[in-house]
């Protein structure tokens, strides 16, 4: 069975809360319990730190076991370089994700520093964006 991290950077634990406009009125580790739900072929585990270095090592310790990362960055999307940097050094693929449409956002978060170096990017999908990329997984 692939396992897969579902990881959340800055400010994401406060989803359900956080600019319900935006990011919806639903808790992560609600919806995190629901793709359990729909991915049994799935390994699924869910890690979130708004602590850039955390995330980094985060990757250190399983971008070389797990068959996939799906990340969502947050803000850290459009500024470190030391998680782009992680990402290149690890064999586990990632999938950038981001529930909102960034691109019709401020002009800060039309640029990703991570892009370049994920198998791919899905975004503006809302809490399904992460659905998506597990599907990507789910048939890898």
């Amino acid at each position: 069975m692939p396992t897969i991290l579902i990881m959340n950077g800055v400010n994401l634990n406060l989803l359900g809360k956080r600019e319900p406009s935006v990011y919806g009125n639903r808790s992560f580790e609600d919806y995190f319990t629901e793709l359990q739900t729909q991915f049994p072929d799935l390994e699924l585990h869910y890690y979130q730190s708004n602590i850039e270095g955390e995330l980094v090592n985060k990757l250190h310790e399983i971008g070389f076991s797990y068959d996939g990362v799906v990340l969502n960055a947050g803000a850290y999307t459009h500024t470190s370089i030391a998680l782009a940097d992680a990402i290149s050094g690890i064999t586990s693929p990632v999938i950038e994700v981001h529930i909102s449409n960034v691109h019709k956002r401020e002009e800060f978060r039309h640029h990703s520093h991570l892009s370049r170096v994920c198998v791919g990017v899905i975004l503006g999908f809302g809490l399904e964006s992460y659905r998506l990329a597990l599907e990507y997984f789910r048939k890898k």
